[in-house]
């Protein structure tokens, strides 16, 4: 398992949230990422996720 940061914040660049969570692989990384942002209404904001390598998954600005 790895372990992929999700960070989301206002357009103030305040931080809203940051998780860490494990998953076997970036894909579904991805797919838990995105859940935990429609979980707390936070797609509109800027958010990333970035995996154990630094590569980002997610990205909205």
């Amino acid at each position: 398992m790895r372990t992929y940061k999700l960070t989301a914040y206002e357009k103030t660049g305040k931080l809203i949230t940051e998780e860490t969570f494990t998953a076997e692989n970036d894909e579904l990384a991805k797919e838990k990422g995105h859940a935990l942002l429609e979980e707390k209404n936070l797609l509109e904001q800027t958010h990333r996720l970035a995996s154990p390598a630094g590569k980002l998954l997610l990205f909205h600005v």
